[in-house]
């Protein structure tokens, strides 16, 4: 085995107390994978100075590098350096670099360090500062009883940069001057799939990779949908052996969920529709109840999204549906907003009015009140009208609370959209 072990230690009470989730070290996780460094551990602690001195004595025992993320801002609970300072007993120190870095940074914005905003400029003596190319709070990185420790900021975008600015070209440099025999990439092929339940995902995958494999089989859940992930364990004797198997896994993996993987890779499903929609020189427009304009929100985060997004009506109420839609309101009246045959309804009301390709549309109950027996919380109807033909729509029951409803409803509708492009493509 060739394998070099990190941990990640993510910094802030936020994490501990449900204000906020830790997306970093996903990112963190793929980019050590890439020169081959496996990340074993990941631990979570709050801004209490010794709990982060704690976490850096405990790491170093397990981990050859170590990411820390967090705790680089100017307030008091911004502890970072000083726990890293009492921890690898380096004083702290103003840095001409760290400072001159910030003040550059903040000048760009009209600003001038305030006094809070100095005491970013403390950093460990002996650490080589990093750049902080988005941000003003300067990251460091020193090395400690054989460990390689990194300290970056916790805001994402400050994170990433920092990491493939400033962090990986010194992993890299520190690699090529051990000695050692460049270590074996971690690869790894990730599949997206919508319309599957984690189990169905389980079952149709079963038996595919045998126990003891050279590639390890992941499994992750989320409102978007079931991700299947494929990575290899870094074994540089058997790499190219790993390699072929991956391939042979991967395309186990397309055979077996054909008919749900929606992408491959890091493409949302936003980015697949807005390709395809692009490609086949189709326009949308969007008519939404219950996801209250989020379908829209996510198709025109995509750059370049005005060539194919229309228009979208947040028709919440029956009264918006009949009078921006045009759907009839005795058809409400007799089936209820929630229904099929209102969904039909919209899309085609919303395509008309705009004089576009396709209209979609989705109306449900998001919850967590308004459910009945026969029409429960969750109950969603996705409409989609391209004026060929009747209206398609579809019914789906999801789960969960608010949010979850609403993300999966979203893809649904985008799911269904990719589908019927698909059939265009076709044609």
């Amino acid at each position: 085995m060739n394998q070099i072990a990190a941990e990640i230690i993510a910094i802030g009470s936020e994490l501990l107390i449900g204000g906020r989730s830790d997306s970093n070290s996903l990112f963190l996780a793929e980019e050590l994978g890439k020169l081959g460094i496996t990340l074993r551990f990941k631990s979570v602690v709050g801004d209490e100075k010794q709990d982060i001195v704690t976490a850096i004595h405990i790491a170093v025992k397990r981990a050859r590098v170590i990411i820390m993320t967090g705790g680089l801002g100017p307030t008091v609970d911004d502890c970072t350096r000083g726990a890293v300072a009492a921890a690898t007993g380096y004083r702290l120190a103003r840095r001409k670099a760290a400072l001159d870095g910030m003040t550059a940074r903040l000048a760009q914005w009209g600003r001038t360090p305030s006094p809070a905003q100095l005491r970013q400029a403390l950093i460990p003596s002996g650490a080589t500062i990093l750049n902080n190319p988005v941000g003003s709070a300067p990251g460091f990185c020193l090395t400690w009883k054989k460990a390689l420790i990194v300290s970056l900021p916790g805001v994402p975008r400050e994170m990433e940069a920092m990491m493939l600015q400033e962090a990986l070209p010194l992993l890299r440099a520190a690699s090529e001057l051990s000695g050692q025999p460049p270590r074996t990439p971690i690869v790894r092929q990730v599949f997206h799939t919508f319309g599957l339940a984690e189990a169905e995902v389980d079952a149709k995958l079963s038996g595919l990779v045998p126990k003891g494999s050279l590639v390890d089989l992941g499994l992750l859940v989320s409102p978007l949908g079931v991700q299947v992930s494929l990575t290899t364990k870094g074994n540089q004797l058997a790499h190219e052996k790993q390699c072929d198997l991956l391939k042979k896994l991967a395309d186990g993996v397309r055979s077996r969920l054909r008919d749900w993987i929606f992408t491959q890779g890091h493409d949302t499903m936003e980015e697949v529709v807005g390709r395809k929609l692009a490609t086949l020189g189709l326009t949308v427009a969007l008519a939404e109840s219950c996801t209250g304009g989020l379908i829209g929100h996510r198709l025109t985060q995509v750059a370049g999204s005005s060539a194919y997004v229309d228009r979208g009506v947040i028709c919440y109420s029956n009264r918006a549906k009949t009078e921006l839609l045009g759907v009839p309101a005795d058809l409400i009246a007799r089936q209820g907003a929630v229904s099929w045959e209102v969904a039909a309804a919209m899309a085609c009301g919303i395509r008309e009015r705009a004089k576009v390709s396709v209209g979609l549309s989705v109306t449900g109950i998001a919850g967590p009140g308004g459910g009945t027996a026969i029409k429960p919380v969750g109950l969603v109807y996705v409409g989609l009208d391209g004026g060929a033909g009747p209206s398609i729509t579809k019914k789906f029951q999801f789960h969960g609370d608010r949010n979850a409803i609403k993300q999966q409803s979203s893809q649904a509708a985008l799911d269904l959209l990719r589908r019927w492009l698909l059939d265009q493509r076709a044609k």
